[in-house]
């Protein structure tokens, strides 16, 4: 009878705390709601599948309150404050990855990352900065009484075409975590793979 070799165990480190998978999962739900909602607000054929168009407009201007409020609750974890940190820090090798994905080039020595790579980076400053416009938008076009015509005229023209920007975004950040599921796992579980953190982020001291 032949003996078959066990595969030897898998190493596994500590990526992210429960308290930052909490805060991106809660982050994630209200931006789906805010997407969701607005399709339905936007998009003609979707539209006409409302019954209760105000009600679907109360939900969208909740969670659009509420987006803010998981990162800002999110402050009081030391593990979160040092994950920005590492989020707002840009070195050279960020630029050596960016140039890289530039080039298409996949190679792994091509794209030297930290804890986070350099698209990573780009995104958290890019959405958050999206989500504070929205925000200031989205208020002018709720509190219309406090704005003269030409603010809320603006600021629907920019709420509408950033909505869609951020639609497109959110898409190509889902497609890249479809496409990485040990990265996904880390954020489900809080953990990664030894091999996936040497390969992925081998500037990432774990």
């Amino acid at each position: 009878m032949s003996l078959r070799a066990e595969a030897p165990p898998v190493t596994r480190i500590p990526r992210f705390t429960r308290a930052e998978r909490w805060i991106h999962r809660t982050t994630a739900a209200l931006m789906g709601v805010c997407v969701v909602t607005a399709s339905f607000l936007y998009v003609p054929e979707l539209a006409q599948l409302v019954g209760r168009r105000e009600l679907v407009v109360r939900v969208h201007e909740i969670a659009g309150v509420l987006l803010p409020l998981p990162v800002l609750a999110g402050l009081a974890s030391r593990a979160f404050r040092a994950d920005l940190g590492h989020l707002n820090r840009f070195g050279p090798h960020d630029r050596r990855w960016l140039r890289a994905a530039l080039r298409r080039d996949k190679r792994r020595a091509s794209r030297p990352a930290a804890k986070f790579n350099a698209g990573q980076k780009i995104y958290a400053a890019w959405i958050a900065g999206a989500t504070l416009v929205m925000l200031g938008t989205g208020l002018i076009m709720w509190f219309t009484h406090l704005t003269p015509i030409m603010w809320r005229t603006s600021a629907t023209f920019v709420h509408d075409w950033l909505a869609l920007t951020i639609g497109v975004v959110l898409a190509g950040h889902i497609g890249m975590a479809l496409g990485d599921p040990e990265a996904r796992r880390g954020m489900r579980t809080g953990s990664v793979s030894r091999d996936w953190a040497d390969r992925e982020h081998p500037l990432w001291p774990h």
